[in-house]
C-alpha cells in the first residue's frame, strides 16, 4: 500500500532494491538550454504494476534536488515577471489607506496607468527577476530533496510527504524571498529610484535587519500557503491521473490543477498577506508617501490595528487580485516547472548515456 501511495505522488519507491543512477553533474548548467517546448510534463505514475523504474525517482538525492532547483529557477523568473502587474495592483490595494485612494482593483489599474504608464505596473522588476530566480530555485530544489528524502523513510506516511516537503521549501526560500518582496513592494507603494537605490536606502536607514521587515509575517503566510498550494497540486494531480489512468497530465490538466491549487491557497491566506504587506510597506522617518508612513510594532499589533480601524474587511483587502494572481501564478509556475524539469532530465539522461557509450568504446578499443 505504501508503494502505491508513494508512486501516485511521484515519490521514490520504498523498495530497497530500486535502481540507483550515479553520475556527475559537472556539465549541469548547460542542460538548461536543451529543454523542449511545453508538453505533457509530469513524472507521476499512478499505482499500477510497472516493472520499469521512473528515471526521476531513481536519481540520487542531490541530483534530483539540483534538477528541481534549475527547473524551479527558470519557472520562477518566467512566472513572476509575467504576473508582476497583478502583484503591483494587489500591493497597492493592501497598502495602508488604500481604501481612501482606490475604489476597487479596476480603479487602481486606471490610476496607476494614469500616473506612471505601463512602467508603473513593473516597479521593482530587476529585484523580481533576481530574487524570484534564486528563491524559486531554493524552494523547488528543497521540495524535491524533501520528497526524495522523506520517501525513503519507511515509517513516514506517504500522504504527509507533500505538505512536509512544501513546508521545508518555504522555510528555506523565505530567507531570499523576503528581501526581494520588501524592495519590490516598497517600489510598488511609491518609493523612488531603482531597485538597488531602494536597497541602499533600506540598509542606510535600518541596516541589514531592515531587509527582513515582515519576515515573521511572510513566514507565517508562506508556510500555510506553500503547504496548501504544493499539497493541493500534488493531490489533484494524483486524482486526475487515477481518473484518466494515464502516466502524465495533459497540458490543460496541469494548468487547471495548478490554478485551482493556487486559488485555494490564496483565498485562505489573504489575511496573513495583508499583515505582511502592511509591515513591509511601512518606513522609518519620512515615508515614501503619506499612505504607507504608519508604523506597526509586529504581527499581533498590526492585526489589532487593522481590526480597530477597518474591521474584518480590512483583512480581506486585495483578495480578488491576490486569488487571480495566485491562480495564474500556480498554473504557469507548476506547468513551467514540470516542463523545464522534464527537459533537463531528458538532456541529463541523454548525456549520461553518451558518456557511458564513450566509456564502453574506449574500453573495447584499449
Amino acid at each position: 500500500m505504501e508503494a502505491r501511495v508513494s508512486s501516485s505522488l511521484g515519490l521514490p519507491s520504498p523498495n530497497p532494491h530500486e535502481i540507483s543512477i550515479s553520475t556527475t553533474l559537472s556539465d549541469f548548467p548547460s542542460l538548461l538550454t536543451h529543454f523542449p517546448p511545453f508538453a505533457s510534463t509530469t513524472s507521476v505514475k499512478w499505482p499500477r504494476p510497472n516493472p520499469k523504474p521512473q528515471p526521476l525517482k531513481s536519481l540520487p538525492l542531490l541530483d534530483r534536488a539540483l534538477i528541481g532547483a534549475a527547473a524551479g529557477g527558470l519557472a520562477g523568473a518566467f512566472t513572476y515577471v509575467c504576473l508582476l502587474p497583478l502583484d503591483t495592483i494587489k500591493t497597492k490595494m493592501q497598502t495602508k489607506g488604500a481604501a481612501q485612494i482606490y475604489k476597487n482593483a479596476l480603479d487602481a489599474v486606471v490610476k496607476t496607468f494614469q500616473s506612471s504608464g505601463l512602467l508603473g505596473f513593473y516597479s521593482g522588476i530587476s529585484a523580481v527577476i533576481v530574487g524570484s530566480t534564486a528563491s524559486s530555485a531554493v524552494y523547488f530544489g528543497t521540495c524535491e530533496f524533501g520528497k526524495s528524502f522523506l520517501g525513503k523513510l519507511e515509517n513516514f506516511p506517504a500522504v504527509l510527504i507533500p505538505p512536509t516537503a512544501g513546508a521545508m521549501g518555504n522555510v528555506a526560500s523565505s530567507a531570499i524571498m523576503v528581501p526581494k518582496e520588501l524592495i519590490t513592494q516598497r517600489m510598488q507603494a511609491g518609493a523612488k529610484g531603482r531597485s538597488w537605490q531602494v536597497l541602499v536606502e533600506i540598509l542606510q536607514n535600518d541596516g541589514v535587519m531592515g531587509l527582513y521587515a515582515g519576515y515573521s509575517a511572510t513566514l507565517l503566510r508562506n508556510l500555510p500557503a506553500g503547504v496548501l498550494s504544493y499539497s493541493s497540486f500534488e493531490y489533484l494531480k494524483a486524482a486526475v491521473l487515477q481518473k484518466t489512468e494515464k502516466n502524465n497530465l495533459e497540458p490543460v490538466q496541469s494548468v487547471l490543477c495548478g490554478a485551482l491549487a493556487g486559488a485555494i491557497s490564496a483565498s485562505l491566506t489573504t489575511p496573513l498577506d495583508v499583515v505582511k504587506t502592511r509591515l513591509m510597506t511601512q518606513v522609518r522617518g519620512e515615508g515614501v508617501n503619506k499612505v504607507a508612513a504608519v508604523m506597526y510594532d509586529g504581527v499581533s499589533s498590526t492585526v489589532k490595528q487593522i481590526l480597530k480601524e477597518e474591521g474584518w474587511v480590512g483583512l480581506t483587502r486585495g483578495m480578488g487580485p491576490r486569488v487571480l494572481h495566485s491562480a495564474c501564478f500556480s498554473a504557469l509556475g507548476y506547468f513551467a516547472f514540470e516542463t523545464a524539469r522534464l527537459g533537463i532530465l531528458r538532456e541529463y539522461l541523454r548525456r549520461k548515456e553518451l558518456r557511458e557509450r564513450e566509456t564502453q568504446v574506449s574500453v573495447s578499443t584499449a
